[in-house]
């Protein structure tokens, strides 16, 4: 079974790629959505993604059990699609609702390890069917301010490399245009 992951920026095209991919498939759909809606500009993107998806892709909204989910929907006639890695990493860092230093180290909590340390066993299980994994590539500008932005943008980029290795194909997006990391083309 096939493990894809594509990468980009904000409204890079990456979900739209990521859908496409889905729909030509020729299986059942699942979409996993990670994303809270908190706020009226975030409730306005995760209805921009619904009003997308065709009627009879069933939706899972999971913001933190991913692997755990994974491994409940993947089977060879079907495909999920998780959209995205990065909001479901957000989730984790968040879950706790800590407050956290502008500067010194940020201690992680517990489900963010777990959760992802989870997430990289599933993958290395060799699951039962096709997923497409969406992420945001966060480390191509300047290095943050602030402690919690610093380690977010590395834990992002920790995750996404390791997710990447484990994948069949990687694909980065930019303008809608898909550019070939690792594996065959779409």
């Amino acid at each position: 079974m096939s493990r894809t992951l594509l990468l980009g920026g904000a409204r890079s095209g990456k979900s739209g790629l990521a859908e496409r991919l889905a729909r030509e498939s020729g299986k059942d759909v699942v979409y996993v959505a990670t994303s809270y809606g908190g706020d009226t500009e975030m409730s306005a993107r995760i209805d921009h993604h619904r009003a997308r998806r065709p009627a009879e892709w069933k939706t899972v909204e999971e913001p933190t059990a991913l692997a755990a989910t994974l491994r409940i929907l993947c089977a060879p006639e079907r495909i999920v699609l998780v959209d995205c890695l990065t909001l479901w990493l957000t989730n984790l860092m968040f879950s706790t609702r800590q407050e956290f230093p502008e500067v010194g180290p940020i201690d992680l909590p517990p489900l963010f390890v777990d959760e992802r340390a989870a997430l990289l066993d599933w993958l290395d299980a060799t699951p039962a069917g096709d997923v497409v994994f969406v992420s945001n590539e966060t480390g191509m500008g300047i290095v943050p301010y602030g402690a919690v932005s610093r380690a977010f943008v590395d834990e992002a980029g920790r995750l996404n490399q390791d997710v990447a290795a484990r994948c069949d194909r990687v694909l980065f997006v930019a303008a809608g245009l898909p550019l070939v990391l690792k594996g065959a083309p779409c």
